[in-house]
């Protein structure tokens, strides 16, 4: 890792869900690859969008957008999630990607390692 060689075990690619079902998917992702024993996942959450019109948007004019503080929801909300109880368990750390693996829209998570059973 310190070197730059992150060995990506798995990935989930959060962009186009609701925040509902974004945290659904990544409660499961969380705790399947923690079962599986993954240490190193990718939670790709995309940077955000700030155009919330469709094909009648006029370019140019500032319809159809929205201030950056509304960016970004996913950006924003999975590292709560990752913080809350029922995930705070599996996870070690989590940190932004770097470029080649989606910069400021995804984040490396970080899982524990299970122990072993007696």
């Amino acid at each position: 890792m310190s070197r730059g060689k992150i060995e990506i075990e798995a990935r989930l690619d959060l962009h186009g869900q609701t925040q509902e079902g974004a945290h659904r998917a990544l409660r499961h992702f969380i705790t399947a690859q923690f079962s599986a024993g993954r240490r190193c996942v990718l939670v790709i959450t995309g940077k955000g969008s700030k155009k919330i019109g469709g094909a009648g948007s006029h370019a140019g004019d500032g319809a159809g957008f929205m201030p950056d503080r509304r960016r970004g929801v996913l950006h924003r909300l999975v590292p709560l999630w990752l913080r809350e109880p029922e995930l705070a368990g599996f996870v070690v750390a989590f940190h932004p990607a770097r470029p080649r693996h989606g910069g400021d829209g995804a984040l490396y998570v970080y899982l524990r390692r299970q122990r072993p059973r007696d």
